[in-house]
């Protein structure tokens, strides 16, 4: 019988057969598309022809389709619905693939033929296009360590090795740590909390084969949780167990993996030739320096911190007045605030949240990429691998452009966070082929689903990085979609966050669950004067974990990271009452591969922008001011990585931007 993952598949657009995959298919196909990939870049390095574009760059970039299918699959399931059997399978597949990435970055006669279509570049009359995936490759292959010899290039292979297995041991043990964690809630304990918390409390408690009501990890449950709950001495613990993520001892410890991947990075960068790994990593994003990086974040830090403390103040002496006397602590902020919150905005959430029900929320998303790019969705039947997702087909004049797929709801399966990811991404070489777009998040399960603002913003996030993969429009996958420089890659997804701030939009679709109506008008002006509510908290909690981040990276690899993170934290003067938003055992963003690593400050790096670029449409005819549609697909969206992310932004926007429009959009201008 033959492999369905390796079998053409015959399914509506080409999506994987979900259907007929199981984790029995996995193994064979991965084992069978790596030899492949293997024989089609020896076929490549050793082809007797002169090497040319043709026959070299564009050879790399057809090569390896099966093993794209495969992992395309294998990866989408393992992080939205991991099992013990597929969690195994990733451990085995990270080492090899990263052995066969090693194995290529240091085939000395593939990097020769490379080297010498990049030496003979000028004669060669490329497109601005291929000039630029040339590039890209021949840069790739030195900072992979091509033009490494003898011992460096054997330890170089064995650096990659070993950070791909500590890398998915790190994902492993949080995802444990979040999944084996849980709080039986008596129903006194339920006294205060929003029917729709108690609502998620109680379908988690099922998930956990419960007879009641529990509290998890789930950001969408724990999060609300200590936010409505007055049971302080509950708080605290569930606080408790969220900051410990992989820092509980044991097996699913991440403190001396994190150590460790530290040191392997610091120790690969000077095999290279670079001072430390934040100088390596930079070097091929917008900013260039860490000094570029710990400017932007120390003009923001100094606003934000003035900000929370003056909050802390406003908070404590609320807590006070509940007659709990002492410091206002970590577990106790989410609390007042939101208190807070209800008396100066007049803003309840457990009334607000009727009128964000996520199927509005999702029409919602997709009517303003309507209204900007002319796209339009009609819902797919097609298996998916769990039965909470679904599909859409995205048409524009009638013509297929995506498929695009949204897992929404929270399980124990699922990790954390939100991501975008391109199961197919848009390219037109070696064949055309449209992209296969999905959007996974972790929004807590009820009937009808009902989303916080927060929440509502992270569907709007998200949905920005699949109209960048979906409006892709370049030649080779290489720099399709989001293959852009990572300080870049968050522009459009912060920018299409605002128009869940228009008011037209919430006018239309935040219409409540039970009766239909829309959203009041004084609602609707509180909602979005609280925009910047308790910004100082956030801003300094996420400035604090990119600085520490950058810390890490820039310079001798710490042998202790909590106590570096200590020390960082003391030497900013950290409010006593905040901690990080990712502290290091659970810091998956930094340690759980390389993505985000030295670059955790990229989400303010591309909010300067974001906000620039949002003024843009405001200074012309509005938010759907067509010109600046126009030219927002055609210079940033539509481009991927086929330009310098700077001159992108130039072509847009006439200039680039400075600090002040994020200072003023998070309230936090003098």
């Amino acid at each position: 019988m033959s492999n369905p993952l390796l079998s053409a598949w015959t399914t509506p657009f080409e999506l994987a057969p979900f259907d007929a995959v199981s984790d029995d298919d996995f193994a064979p196909a991965f084992a069978k598309a790596l030899e492949t990939h293997k024989s089609e870049i020896a076929a490549i390095a050793e082809n007797a022809e002169a090497p040319t574009f043709a026959n070299t760059v564009e050879a790399l970039e057809a090569a390896g389709d099966d093993l794209d299918r495969v992992l395309s699959v294998f990866y989408t399931v393992a992080g939205a619905d991991s099992n013990p059997a597929r969690d195994a399978l990733m451990r085995d597949f990270s080492p090899a693939l990263a052995a066969h990435s090693a194995e290529i970055s240091s085939n000395k006669v593939l990097f020769g033929r490379v080297a010498a279509v990049w030496e003979a570049r000028d004669r060669l009359a490329l497109t601005d296009e291929q000039q630029r995936v040339l590039m890209l490759t021949h840069r790739g292959f030195v900072r992979g360590g091509a033009a490494l010899e003898g011992d460096a290039d054997v330890r170089m292979k064995a650096i990659k090795s070993r950070l791909a297995v500590l890398g998915t041991e790190f994902t492993q043990n949080l995802l444990a740590d979040e999944r084996d964690w849980f709080m039986e809630l008596a129903e006194d304990d339920l006294e205060g909390l929003p029917e729709f918390v108690v609502a998620s409390a109680r379908a988690a408690g099922a998930e956990k084969g419960k007879d009641g009501p529990v509290v998890t990890l789930s950001r969408s449950l724990i999060t609300p949780f200590l936010q409505f709950s007055p049971r302080r001495d509950l708080r605290e613990t569930a606080f408790a167990a969220w900051a410990a993520r992989g820092a509980n001892g044991g097996e699913t410890d991440n403190r001396g993996i994190a150590a460790e991947i530290l040191a392997l990075r610091q120790e690969r960068a000077q095999l290279l030739g670079y001072a430390n790994f934040a100088a390596y990593k930079l070097e091929t994003e917008m900013a260039k320096t860490p000094e570029a990086v710990r400017d932007l974040l120390m003009s923001v830090w100094e606003p934000a911190k003035a900000q929370a403390n003056a909050d802390a103040d406003v908070l404590t002496q609320m807590m006070h007045d509940d007659g709990v006397n002492g410091d206002l602590e970590a577990w106790d902020w989410r609390y007042y605030a939101e208190q807070r919150r209800k008396a100066e905005h007049d803003l309840d959430e457990a009334i607000l949240k009727p009128y964000l029900q996520l199927d509005r929320m999702i029409e919602a998303s997709f009517d303003c990429a309507n209204r900007l790019f002319g796209l339009e969705f009609k819902p797919l039947d097609v298996p998916l691998y769990h039965e909470d997702c679904r599909a859409w087909e995205v048409t524009r004049n009638g013509a297929h452009v995506a498929v695009f797929i949204g897992d929404y709801f929270a399980r124990g399966s699922k990790r954390s966070g939100a991501w975008c990811s391109a199961m197919r991404a848009q390219a037109k070489y070696p064949k055309v082929q449209a992209p296969v777009v999905i959007n996974v998040c972790n929004f807590a399960k009820s009937d009808p689903a009902l989303l916080s603002y927060d929440d509502a913003r992270t569907l709007f996030h998200e949905f920005g990085h699949a109209l960048h993969q979906m409006l892709s429009n370049v030649t080779y996958e290489s720099i399709s979609g989001t293959s852009v420089a990572r300080d870049f890659v968050e522009l459009p997804s912060q920018l299409y966050e605002h128009w869940l701030d228009v008011p037209e939009v919430l006018q239309r679709f935040a219409t409540h669950a039970e009766t239909g109506e829309a959203m009041p008008q004084e609602m609707l002006e509180r909602v979005l004067n609280a925009a910047n509510f308790d910004m100082g908290f956030g801003t300094v909690e996420y400035v604090a974990s990119a600085l520490v981040d950058l810390a890490f990276h820039d310079g001798a690899a710490p042998a202790d990271p909590m106590a570096c993170q200590a020390e960082v934290l003391e030497a900013l003067g950290m409010p006593k009452a905040i901690t990080m938003r990712h502290a290091t055992p659970h810091f998956a963003h930094v340690f759980a591969g390389d993505g985000y690593s030295s670059g955790y400050y990229s989400y303010m790096w591309s909010e300067v922008m974001d906000a620039d670029a949002f003024a843009a449409f405001e200074e012309a005819g509005g938010a759907f001011d067509a010109e600046r549609a126009k030219a927002l697909e055609e210079h940033i969206l539509s481009t991927g990585g086929s330009v310098e992310a700077d001159q992108l932004y130039k072509r847009f926007r006439g200039r680039l931007p400075g600090v002040e429009a994020l200072l003023k959009g998070r309230g936090l201008a003098a």
